[in-house]
């Protein structure tokens, strides 16, 4: 049964106090931050004048030099500090430098840094691993885009199927085959903003909404698809939850139609110390993760179940010698291995977790408190101790709702503003997340900072 119906409603707020709340802002930033804005034009050869283009689609006028990131916390050039809630886009999901990180860093670092063979960590990271997310076989890249473009290869190699299946609205990193959307005539193309791509990606990936089982059934029914590659909930745009029954019943599709399951759980590792797949009791045969596993440093790891670990061994038996298009040669380094230990077994533990979803309690009910105070038609979703707030009346079931629930130049005003109150949250929307260092008072400050920038859109 497809559930989804779509929102007509707008944002709540007129485009003449969006305007002023944003002129405010940045008059403010640019008259209080001398140095950054002299470090804009000091990057001549960094193109767009950052070291990462993303890094530009900030609301800042000119984007923000970080001189120290400590804990959960930001100081400027300028000497300016804010609280951090979107902690590098989840990268920094347990707090910046955790100390255990640092120090197995700076003591491996002497031990040597890439070697291409492994080290006394990888087998305890494996066992680990093992543990923590419950599949059997794991391997370990430099970031989850490769973790996500290996083992869909590895899907392929071990089923023998050419296409893959991506919900609408999901996120993979830059895996060139996920930039397929649902078009607004209904149809699948490839994502209108996708740079430098000839190839019509619907060729050999099919894309659905999310939340809709019986898309997804007759999508597998031919049985050509290796993989279906998700995130247990939407996070990269509005933020979508699963329905009752959606996992279990995605499931057991794909068992049925003989195509492998890839959780992609980069950003629902807010979830807990298992992410969104042992909390909620999920079978993956395919397993990512990314970003914050390491506790900042590059690395991701993806694991598989025994029986996809046997395909895929057979499939490497049976190849001509050469590249197997998986894996990079900094992948599964000395200095990754040491990162993943001590993120594993002294950051990401039960107590760091029960500190996040407290506070993340207080973010969910003070800022659903903002919105309910102001009369404004949005709402505040959550995924363990990330916090959004969506600018729709009632929970998203799909893609299409979450596009429609962007207002990108009211997100950029409310980002702004609550930057030059000191409170940085997600660039792209409304992210925030509870870190093991963040305080009981940051959690306050925020809160306080968004009721008066409501107020400032309202009033």
């Amino acid at each position: 049964m497809n559930i989804v119906a779509p929102f007509a409603e707008g944002s709540g707020i007129s485009p003449a106090r969006t305007a002023a709340l944003r002129s405010e802002a940045e008059a403010l930033y640019l008259g209080m931050r001398p140095k950054t804005r002299a470090a804009a034009g000091a990057a001549a050869h960094l193109f767009q004048g950052v070291p990462m283009h993303w890094m530009v689609d900030w609301s800042t006028p000119v984007p923000l030099v970080v001189a120290e990131a400590t804990g959960a916390r930001l100081l400027d050039v300028d000497g300016h500090g804010y609280d951090d809630f979107c902690l590098g886009d989840t990268a920094s999901l347990f707090g910046h430098g955790p100390a255990p990180v640092a120090e197995a860093l700076t003591r491996q670092a002497r031990l040597g840094l890439a070697t291409m063979l492994p080290s006394p960590d990888a087998a305890a990271v494996g066992d680990l691993l093992t543990a923590r997310f419950g599949l059997p076989y794991w391997q370990i890249a430099t970031t989850a885009t490769d973790a996500n473009r290996f083992a869909l290869r590895a899907a392929r190699a071990a089923t023998g199927r050419p296409r893959i299946l991506v919900f609408d609205g999901a996120y993979h990193g830059a895996v060139d085959e996920t930039f397929v959307e649902i078009a607004a005539n209904g149809r699948p193309a490839n994502r209108p903003g996708l740079m430098g791509e000839p190839r019509d990606l619907t060729q050999l990936t099919r894309v659905v909404p999310f939340n809709d089982l019986d898309a997804l059934e007759e999508a597998l029914s031919d049985r050509t698809v290796a993989c279906v590659i998700t995130e247990p909930a939407m996070t990269n745009c509005a933020m979508v939850l699963p329905q009752p029954g959606f996992h279990e019943g995605l499931r057991d599709i794909c068992s049925r139609h003989g195509t492998l399951l890839l959780i992609d759980e980069t950003h629902t590792l807010s979830s807990g110390p298992g992410g969104y797949t042992r909390k909620f009791g999920l079978a993956p045969d395919l397993f990512v993760v990314g970003k914050a596993i390491a506790g900042g440093i590059p690395a991701s790891v993806w694991g598989m179940s025994a029986e996809v670990a046997a395909r895929l061994k057979h499939a490497q038996e049976h190849r001509p010698e050469g590249h197997s298009g998986m894996g990079t040669t900094l992948s599964g380094s000395p200095l990754q291995l040491a990162a993943l230990r001590a993120t594993l077994e002294h950051v990401a533990t039960d107590a760091a977790y029960a500190h996040m979803n407290r506070l993340a309690d207080r973010m969910e009910a003070g800022l659903s408190a903002v919105l309910r105070d102001a009369r404004l038609p949005w709402h505040i979703a959550r995924c363990g101790a990330r916090v959004e707030v969506v600018r729709a009346p009632r929970p998203l079931t799909d893609g299409g709702q979450a596009k429609s629930a962007h207002f990108p130049d009211l997100e950029a005003a409310i980002h702004l503003a609550m930057l030059v109150r000191g409170v940085l949250i997600s660039p792209f929307h409304d992210m925030m997340l509870a870190s093991p260092a963040t305080g009981e008072d940051q959690v306050e400050r925020l809160i306080e900072a968004t009721r008066d920038v409501v107020r400032r859109l309202t009033d």
